[in-house]
């Protein structure tokens, strides 16, 4: 559906209110927030902006949305879930990230929730569920992209402490984070692969934040973190030694889904946008929109993004049946991110020398579903993952 309306909502009743409030927040405050402020996608966003996004989120029970219902979490099937960060991202507020600190907040907790002992539970887990602290998980490395566990960054233990070394590139969320999750390989053999978790503070001597760069949709809340003997307590480490990687990626098929709604919402957007524009736009004493070229264009788009909803949709209720739907997530990955790349190119046909043009929001949505068919897994990943599962299922008696 394209309306992005409370009325238009599929989930449940609950999820409805939800919406309703957040909606509420969307227009009410943060769209006089961004403009009060001059904020749009591209620019970034000075962190006592984001603190009070994420404190007023909080105050009004949106932010801590994913937490587990004993931690005042919304309990929200997954089916929910992708039906209200769609609703979000499809607002078009350049602060639909923050509401409920996507980027560094409650989401980016996942499994440290449950892995988290009580002195940790207290010093990193609750700061960042109460809006007080930013979270980001550093895995990412120069060599190490696609193929996680191929880590160079170390962390030698010395006694009672860990002395880590290393860069991690490209790490969403660093820019503003207060700590960070680090995966570093533990293995005193560089032929064996053992990851472990850390927490490590920012403000930690040996700890430095890179920026310095934007990505190709102009925005530049990543960067780098570069570790020189950067020195922690064992008491940092999470979890088991060598369950680095498992921890980070254990709710990877779930997370791989959650994409796909923001991936949408965005879409949804250019379709709109393309819409207006095809009404509104005359040539040859008609509206463009009324030229077969132009109809057609628009009735793919809405055909490609009813599909791609579909399939959303159909992988988050297999995952709430406790399905392993990890190549269904995959396909949903793939098929989500090129589609949503697909409607934007044409978007910006359908707005022709206007979709070119900097500023267009069409032309900011090009860039940014250009970077989402290489984001949280390259379409070639998906593909890898797929094509291994039929090739050795499907068809098999």
């Amino acid at each position: 559906m394209l309306d992005n309306s409370v009325d238009s909502f599929e989930g449940t009743t609950k999820a409805r209110d939800f919406v309703g409030r957040v909606g509420a927040f969307i227009k009410g405050e943060l769209q006089p927030l961004a403009a009060e402020h001059r904020i749009d996608h591209e620019q970034p966003v000075p962190r006592h902006l984001l603190d009070q996004v994420w404190r007023r989120s909080h105050a009004l029970g949106l932010y801590g949305m994913t937490l587990p219902e004993t931690m005042g979490g919304a309990g929200f099937s997954v089916h929910d879930h992708v039906l209200v960060k769609e609703f979000i991202y499809a607002s078009g507020s350049p602060f639909a990230p923050h509401v409920l600190g996507e980027l560094s907040g409650p989401p980016r907790l996942g499994a440290l929730v449950g892995k988290a002992n009580s002195d940790q539970f207290e010093r990193f887990i609750l700061p960042v569920a109460r809006a007080e602290k930013a979270i980001c998980f550093a895995i990412t490395e120069p060599g190490a992209g696609s193929d996680a566990g191929a880590l160079q960054t170390s962390a030698v233990q010395h006694g009672d402490h860990y002395v880590l070394n290393g860069t991690k590139k490209y790490i969403t969320g660093a820019a503003f984070c207060d700590f960070a999750v680090v995966i570093a390989s533990t293995s005193e053999d560089p032929a064996v692969r053992e990851t472990t978790a850390f927490f490590v503070e920012r403000d930690r001597a040996g700890f430095r934040v890179e920026g310095g760069y934007k990505t190709l949709a102009g925005q530049s809340h990543t960067a780098n973190i570069v570790l020189s003997d950067c020195r922690i307590p064992i008491t940092n480490q999470i979890g088991e030694r060598g369950r680095g990687l498992s921890l980070a990626l254990g709710r990877i098929t779930v997370n791989r889904l959650l994409h796909c709604p923001a991936m949408l919402g965005f879409a949804r957007l250019a379709m709109l946008d393309s819409l207006d524009y095809a009404r509104s736009r005359t040539q040859f004493g008609q509206a463009i929109g009324e030229f077969q070229a132009i109809g057609h264009m628009l009735a793919d788009m809405a055909t490609d993004l009813s599909a791609a909803r579909s399939l959303m949709l159909s992988v988050a209720r297999k995952l709430d049946q406790g399905v392993d739907a990890r190549v269904q997530a995959s396909m949903a990955k793939l098929f989500c991110s090129e589609t949503a790349f697909r409607i934007a190119d044409r978007a910006v046909q359908i707005h022709g020398g206007e979709g070119i043009v900097q500023g267009r929001r069409v032309e900011f949505l090009f860039r940014l579903l250009r970077m989402y068919r290489i984001l949280t897994g390259t379409s070639e990943i998906q593909r890898n993952t797929i094509a291994k599962e039929i090739l050795h299922s499907w068809g098999q008696s």
